[in-house]
């Protein structure tokens, strides 16, 4: 089986939902138009002799496709497309001169995870060890205007059926405090609560707001402070009781989490398909945390980090981004439903299980 051509399709999507994080993030997701309404990604495809394909969607869509015209697409061609660890490597040895983008890494390693899934016939979470077919969501805020309105939003969430809940604030050390013991009392004491803090603040203001999370019984306090600090992160993790999920962000894969780890710089550690180097590193990463008898919590939805979640026994939640009243209600629909006990099932489909209509792809793209 050999590869035999790569393709990137250029898309332009028309946002339904916009939003905002925190104070000085900018927000309606990566590639977003500064008008707010409009994103460019893309498909990745990777073509095989054998007419079996690979797919990985992607976000920065332009920079993506200036990446597999110039890089990718003369390492691929020619190559097994089963040989992934293999080609893991070579895109990490090009990752060297290049210096990919974080979100660059693992794409073409999950339209080859995509490929050896159709070939086994096999979902994908099934063919990485396969731990369960369903896991408990959380509802991930955006930063809404008001108490008023967030208040609304985890109503409609519990309504829906999510049981657990993510917070992103205002970056507002006090007004963001009384926002998360504000959401302890609306929830009460059984639903599990966690707060992600974007990378906001200094060491004084973590520790002074993680205490503020102590007091509330949250169940993680995400990225306080960048990701390049680890003597901070380790002294934060010292002198808080309430676990820190960190590496998120950061460069490097699993050798810079094994950094995390060893400077004891965090008691979570964040794994990804689209950070941290595709399913064959988000796999490494998980792995690497369970010897250490540390949780792997997979950052972000899709179906990708979706199976990853249900690969895996160390990560306790499928995070789901809830955005507006409209979309959250939507949640009740469609493959990825939220179900009457606030969980995920991954679709049994081969691959990733995503279905893609090529010849409308063709047809809508601005360019290939």
């Amino acid at each position: 089986m050999k590869i035999i051509d790569v393709k990137f399709y250029v898309l332009e999507q028309r946002l339904e939902y916009t939003f905002h994080w925190r104070k000085g993030l900018p927000g309606s997701g990566d590639g977003t138009s500064l008008a707010g309404d409009v994103s460019v990604g893309g498909l990745l495809r990777i073509v095989t002799d054998e007419g079996i394909d690979g797919v990985a969607p992607v976000s920065h869509g332009r920079i993506m496709a200036d990446l597999v015209k110039r890089r990718l697409r003369e390492e691929l061609v020619g190559q097994d497309p089963l040989m992934t660890e293999w080609l893991w490597h070579r895109v990490w040895e090009i990752d060297r001169l290049e210096e990919f983008p974080i979100y660059a890494l693992g794409v073409a390693d999950i339209a080859l995870w995509d490929i050896k899934g159709k070939v086994a016939g096999l979902p994908l979470y099934r063919l990485l060890g396969g731990y369960r077919d369903r896991i408990p969501a959380y509802a991930s805020t955006v930063t809404f205007d008001s108490l008023e309105e967030y208040r609304r939003i985890i109503e409609l969430c519990l309504e829906v059926g999510y049981r657990a809940f993510k917070l992103h604030a205002w970056g507002d050390l006090r007004r963001d405090a009384e926002l998360a013991h504000a959401l302890r009392r609306w929830v009460g004491d059984d639903i599990p609560l966690m707060f992600d803090a974007s990378a906001g603040w200094n060491y004084q203001q973590a520790l002074w707001f993680g205490r503020h999370l102590e007091a509330a019984d949250y169940y993680w306090y995400e990225e306080p402070m960048r990701e390049f600090d680890l003597y901070s992160y380790a002294k934060l993790c010292a002198d808080l009781d309430i676990p820190i999920l960190s590496a998120e962000t950061s460069d490097g894969c699993h050798w810079n989490a094994a950094d995390f780890i060893q400077q004891r710089a965090g008691d979570m550690i964040r794994t990804s398909a689209h950070y941290k180097g595709g399913i064959t590193g988000a796999m490494k990463i998980a792995h690497l945390a369970e010897s250490f008898g540390m949780s792997a919590q997979v950052h972000g939805g899709g179906l990708a980090n979706l199976h990853l979640c249900c690969a895996i026994p160390n990560c306790d939640f499928y995070e789901d981004l809830v955005i507006s009243e409209e979309q959250i209600r939507s949640r009740t629909r469609g493959e990825l439903a939220i179900d009457s006990e606030g969980c995920v099932r991954v679709p049994e489909r081969p691959g990733l299980g995503l279905e893609v209509d090529w010849a409308e792809v063709e047809k809508r793209a601005l360019s290939v």
